[in-house]
């Protein structure tokens, strides 16, 4: 995959998970930036670090957003300044 700007932690089943993850599409389908869901399910320690704030979202590594993503503040922090 090419460098993946923006990954969403995120577990089956969460409505609030799959409301991210159709923004986090859009934005990134339309600035043409990759980016991936992780299921935290299999991984312990990502479930005890996010279990309780999924989905997660972070840009470029750094943790951008959690339970819901703001669309403006995602295309803002994807677009060169």
């Amino acid at each position: 995959m090419p460098d993946v700007r923006v990954r969403v932690y995120s577990k089956p089943g969460c409505h609030l998970c799959e409301d991210a993850e159709r923004v986090v599409g859009r934005v990134c389908a339309e600035l043409g930036e990759a980016w991936e869901v992780v299921d935290i399910t299999g991984d312990a320690d990502l479930m005890r670090s996010y279990g309780e704030q999924i989905p997660v979202t972070f840009v470029d590594g750094a943790q951008h957003d959690f339970w819901r993503v703001d669309e403006v503040r995602l295309r803002h922090a994807l677009t060169p300044r």
